[in-house]
């Protein structure tokens, strides 16, 4: 299969070589494909793990007053919605 990616040349360990081959095999792929999937996936959990960390620390930061404001508001309004709908 002639492709129009870049041509590398990487250096990995025997039995991991040996385990992409049995995959292409069962999987009739390419060793290139193995890789290029592996590498996909390998990226696409790094950038989610990124995500997840910047948004641990925007949660992690005290809430801003006005946010504050608007929870209180919020909890009031659904405590007498509440007392409303307990009414008969």
């Amino acid at each position: 299969m002639h492709t129009n990616g870049m041509k590398i040349a990487i250096s990995i360990p025997d039995d991991v070589f040996k385990e992409v081959e049995r995959m292409a095999r069962e999987q009739k792929k390419s060793r290139s494909q193995i890789f290029v999937s592996a590498a996909r996936e390998y990226i696409q959990r790094r950038e989610t793990r990124r995500i997840i960390e910047k948004l641990d620390e925007v949660y992690a930061q005290p809430d801003a007053p006005d946010e504050i404001a608007r929870r209180k508001a919020m909890s009031e309004y659904q405590r007498k919605r509440l007392k409303e709908k307990e009414r008969p």
